[in-house]
């Protein structure tokens, strides 16, 4: 897979981080449909930082968890606002500052948009990284998983990695059905040896 890319929509760093947050336990094509009406009306941190919670709620009550969604997004937006000059921080220590914001969350940001060598370990690359052998079983934490494969892929490689292993897990490496007739990785997939 030469070209890769999130498959989530979205125009600026502040966009992304919105749709990233909403991602999580959501799919991808959910937010898609979300997030246009939500960027119309709210296109920047300032503009969400001025609206109640309640009022976002209405915007992404079809995703998972939106309540509590709805809550990180002001809050995430009025701290923007207050701390950063309304713009997204490139570094893991701010971004993880802001509500709602994990090391998932900012490793997405920091890689697709301020292009660092970052490695979001969402459920996909935790799943496929064990299958296919990139890492030990030792490793059962999200973070164990991303310190062990950043530490081996070269570093130009971390951010194409990142998605080649969320794609690989949606559409060939699947949780129950994975196509193994299909998969190019095959010959080294460490379910062949097991």
């Amino acid at each position: 897979m030469p070209v890769v890319r999130t498959e989530l929509q979205y125009q600026d760093p502040f966009e992304l981080l919105v749709a990233v947050m909403l991602s999580a336990q959501c799919t991808d094509k959910r937010i898609n449909q979300v997030t246009p009406r939500l960027f119309e009306d709210y296109p920047n941190a300032e503009s969400m930082s001025l609206a109640a919670p309640e009022v976002i709620y209405e915007y992404i009550k079809s995703v998972s968890y939106p309540n509590s969604k709805a809550k990180h997004l002001v809050a995430m937006a009025q701290m923007l606002q207050k701390d950063f000059n309304g713009e997204v921080p490139h570094t893991m220590e701010e971004l993880t500052k802001l509500p709602g914001v994990g090391r998932k969350t900012a490793n997405v940001v920091l890689s697709v948009v301020f292009h660092q060598a970052a490695m979001a370990v969402d459920t996909h690359v935790f799943r496929v990284s064990h299958r296919i052998g990139l890492v030990p079983k030792s490793c059962t934490t999200p973070l164990s998983v991303e310190r062990m494969l950043v530490k081996y892929l070269p570093n130009e490689t971390i951010r194409d990695a990142h998605h080649w292993l969320i794609l690989h897990g949606r559409y060939v490496c699947t949780a129950l059905k994975p196509k193994c007739e299909q998969c190019g990785l095959l010959e080294i997939c460490a379910r062949k040896f097991a």
